[in-house]
């Protein structure tokens, strides 16, 4: 037995000695396509490119720890074979080689149970070295134990906890990325290796080609942040621009926040030589990729380093002449406002952009344009009522009217803003949708036109029972201005104060629809339809606009009581920039007119879903804005709310013709109609 024993040690041993020999030869081989850590588990995996549970055609090589069964994960390794065999997705330190039976329970019990499930496919839980170590403080790689990770199918996001990887793939489904399409091998023909050794992806909007990291739509995790939500928002801020370009040429315009350049890019490539854009950011990585941007689209760099040159040391001969020249610079926002002035400054911060508008409105041009993006939606939209005051110094609730609220409130903080530089502001254009709120404003210079445009910030009066609202005017009492009854007959206080708020109009119609025909000059279909609301909202009009051809809508401007002229052949209206012109010398400011405060569209709307009658089915929405129009009121419908209606009447008006048109929701056969009291509901607050 003793001789039996020996006998069965050393095979055991000599079949140790063949493994590690086999090993010491598969080591080369390995260490050309991968190096590190990962490097040691080459040898056990050598033979997963050739099993389909690991790749699929056509795409490229997913990890290892993803498959579609059990027997793929134990197929990584051969466990039928005699001697101790190392664990395929942990390192060596952490589990050291052992025999078959106690391999396959360590791949059921630690790897197989804890997987994640998506769309047919297992992510089991990796604990080889692949996530990236944080540099400690003094510059060197931390050397700890690695955290054990889960490696996404969709994308090369490597993620810690289980809970984090679900909630990561609910968002690609969101988003319709669905399609599993590691990026961890080889790279497409058409990109270029990014620095990190991820693999770029080419994006084209509105003729301009950018790039982008596969992590670009995590902000936090991604320096070149970018939104494919935001297009609309990007293509009115366009808009805008031409209608500016069309005044004065050429314009000095600024994309502070550039992250990929695509904005600043989109207004080089169209406009052309009518403006001299400026992208500015301060993060290193987006800086370099804006200048790869610029190259990608034939557009040369101005300052700092320049794209790659040609044979005989021209800039741009490799691949074209350059079309126009950007500006491209690595510095923080509020400094490049302060050092220069800018005809045209658009402001699209992560978050709040109230840091950066004192900067903004420091050096910009008499009768320039500054527009804003906010996407600080949860202190906008009444989530986070003590961020709102801290931010922009306004008290709000959440009421049926929250997002009109918001760009009320933006409006009234950008006025704040103009004015502590002695200048006054006209509201060109207020959006606010689900995501974002873009404010567009032309600057006024002097202390006049400020005090005008302070005196429109004012509070408003609010029933949080019945949701009529008024702006409250100076020396009145707060429950008196309100034309509902709801003091009288309910205890207690049923009004508060919001804001301050902007009480002015939120739209210019002849700048709105000079937008509407650069949109069309462009071919931006999919804000077109935005704009022909947005003329009808602001004339407070169901009626269609008024063909983009036509000479006479474009003809005069009106802003803030100042007649603007623009040239119907596109020639400069205007000479030099920021400076006034002389009464004798033909100029964009004609003469100054009283503001007609009855062309101003009404302050808010009301939704037809909240104030509807119960037990009552109310009319269609377009049937209902004809009987309100019939009745001899002011309508139309917003943008804000697909069931709101805009209109003069108070709410008690409204109630009466909706309660007019409204029929029974039951009602028996034969039966005579049954009389509808027009006395207005009360229905409970939000």
């Amino acid at each position: 037995m003793a001789a039996i024993k020996e006998t069965d040690s050393a095979q055991l041993h000599q079949e140790d000695v063949s493994l590690k020999r086999g090993a010491d030869e598969d080591a080369p081989a390995a260490a050309d396509g991968a190096s590190g850590p990962a490097v040691k588990n080459d040898a056990a995996t050598s033979d997963v490119d050739t099993k389909p549970s690991t790749t699929t055609p056509g795409t490229q090589e997913r990890h290892i720890s993803i498959q579609t069964k059990l027997e793929g994960l134990e197929m990584l390794v051969d466990l039928n074979g005699a001697g101790r065999k190392s664990c395929p997705l942990c390192p060596e330190d952490k589990f050291k080689a052992c025999y078959s039976h106690k391999l396959r329970r360590h791949l059921q019990n630690l790897h197989w149970k804890v997987y994640v499930e998506f769309e047919g496919q297992k992510m089991c839980i990796c604990h080889l070295p692949c996530r990236h170590l944080k540099p400690s403080l003094t510059g060197d790689q931390v050397s700890g134990r690695h955290v054990a990770h889960y490696h996404c199918v969709v994308c090369s996001a490597t993620i810690a906890r289980k809970t984090d990887m679900v909630s990561h793939l609910k968002r690609h489904v969101n988003k319709g990325e669905t399609e599993a399409s590691y990026c961890g091998g080889s790279e497409p023909p058409h990109e270029e290796p990014a620095p990190s050794g991820q693999s770029y992806e080419i994006m084209k909007e509105l003729g301009t080609n950018v790039q982008l990291l596969p992590n670009h739509t995590v902000p936090q995790k991604s320096d070149s942040y970018f939104n494919r939500r935001m297009k609309t928002n990007r293509q009115l801020v366009f808009s805008s621009l031409a209608v500016l370009a069309e005044e004065r040429s050429p314009l000095e315009c600024l994309d502070a926040f550039g992250a990929t350049g695509i904005m600043g890019l989109q207004w080089a490539k169209h406009l052309r030589s009518a403006v001299r854009v400026t992208i500015t950011d301060i993060s290193d990585t987006c800086v370099k990729m804006i200048k790869e941007n610029c190259e990608l689209n034939n557009i040369r760099v101005d300052g700092g380093s320049r794209g790659p040159r040609g044979a005989d040391g021209n800039p741009g001969e490799g691949k074209g002449l350059s079309i126009t020249t950007v500006e491209v610079a690595k510095m923080d926002a509020n400094v490049i406002m302060h050092l220069r002035p800018f005809d045209y400054i658009h402001l699209d911060p992560y978050g709040t952009a109230v840091n950066y508008l004192d900067a903004a409105f420091r050096n910009v041009r008499n009768l320039g344009i500054v527009s804003v993006t906010s996407t600080d939606t949860g202190s906008l939209y009444s989530k986070s009522p003590n961020v709102t005051l801290r931010h922009y110094s306004c008290h709000i609730v959440r009421t049926e009217y929250y997002r009109e609220l918001a760009a009320r409130m933006v409006v009234a903080t950008v006025a704040r803003a103009a004015a502590r530089c002695n200048k006054g502001i006209e509201v060109l254009l207020a959006v606010a949708l689900e995501h974002f709120v873009l404010v567009v404003v032309r600057v006024l210079r002097g202390p006049s036109q400020a005090d005008e445009s302070v005196r429109k910030l004012r509070k408003l009066v609010h029933c949080q029972w019945c949701e009529e609202r008024v702006f409250l005017k100076q020396g009145t009492m707060m429950d008196d201005t309100l034309p509902c009854s709801c003091h009288e007959s309910l205890p207690g206080k049923t009004a508060v104060h919001l804001g301050p708020l902007w009480c002015g109009a939120l739209f210019n119609t002849g700048f709105l629809r000079r937008m509407l025909s650069a949109a069309v000059q462009h071919s931006m279909d999919d804000v077109q339809p935005l704009l022909k609301m947005l003329i009808c909202e602001s004339e407070c009009t169901t009626l269609k606009t008024p063909p983009h051809g036509s000479t006479s809508a474009f003809a005069n401007q009106v802003e803030c009581g100042v007649v603007i002229k623009t040239s119907e052949s596109g020639e400069d209206a205007a000479g030099q920039f920021g400076k006034r012109k002389k009464a004798d010398e033909p100029g964009p400011v004609v003469k100054k007119l009283k503001p007609d405060a009855s062309l101003e569209h009404p302050s808010f709307y009301y939704s037809i879903h909240r104030h509807s009658i119960r037990g009552m089915n109310m009319p269609k929405l377009n049937k209902f804005l004809q009987y309100l129009t019939e009745a001899g009121y002011r309508v139309s419908r917003t943008h804000f709310d697909p069931t709101g209606v805009r209109t003069d009447a108070t709410l008690q008006q409204f109630k009466s013709v909706l309660t007019k048109y409204s029929v029974p929701t039951y009602t028996k056969a034969g039966a005579a109609p049954t009389s509808v009291s027009t006395e207005p509901t009360t229905t409970g607050p939000l």
